[in-house]
């Protein structure tokens, strides 16, 4: 039976990473984008990411990033896979030498098929709600938008929580699903128990 990865994303503290890690995350996200609340300096960045066992992967958020920036955060911060959340085109995307997701804000009148087929080098994309902001803002999108025949591996976010990603899970039926405001008690704090929640909808809804 398929099992949904999970990935923690916007992780800030080293307690909060410990219980992602601990409680089944697949995947584990740093947000290197100024503005967000939930933004690593580098430093810090560096000593969390050294705290992540082998099989978790460490993934980097960025939106519109100079190359200059991503690749400096490459070379102090050991990331497995990049995110990019903004305007970059698919060159853009694929410089770094590093496998890469492509977020792509849903409403009506975006051709996710084609936004599909323009990623093509991506490993996989990101459906998140429209907002003006980039990401992390806990809304959630119609999930009727989504096309059934994706050619690339999906991962599900934007408002995502306990109470409703089991029934994402299941009737979506991403390859992952994303998580950062509704695992939190206040912007990059993360609570272990909201974590622990969310991880057991999922696999609750896996073995449905």
């Amino acid at each position: 039976m398929p099992r949904t990865r999970i990935k923690i994303c916007g992780l800030t503290r080293p307690q909060d990473l410990e219980a992602a890690i601990r409680l089944g995350a697949d995947a584990v996200g740093f947000v290197f984008y100024p503005p967000s609340p939930r933004y690593l300096n580098l430093d810090l960045a560096h000593e969390l990411a050294l705290c992540v066992p082998p099989f978790v992967t460490r993934v980097g958020l960025f939106v519109n990033a100079d190359p200059q920036q991503v690749r400096h955060t490459l070379a102090e911060v050991k990331l497995d896979l990049l995110q990019f959340h903004g305007e970059e085109d698919a060159g853009y995307c694929a410089q770094f030498g590093l496998p890469y997701l492509k977020a792509a804000r849903v409403r009506p009148g975006v051709d996710l098929l084609e936004f599909a087929r323009t990623y093509a080098t991506a490993q996989g994309i990101l459906l998140d709600a429209w907002v003006e902001a980039y990401g992390g803002v806990g809304q959630s999108f119609d999930w009727s938008l989504i096309p059934s025949d994706l050619p690339v591996p999906m991962i599900l976010s934007g408002g995502l929580d306990a109470d409703n990603v089991g029934e994402a899970v299941m009737n979506i039926k991403p390859w992952a699903v994303d998580v950062s405001s509704g695992v939190e008690i206040a912007k990059g704090i993360k609570d272990a128990d909201k974590i622990a929640a969310f991880i057991a909808a999922v696999r609750i809804a896996d073995a449905c």
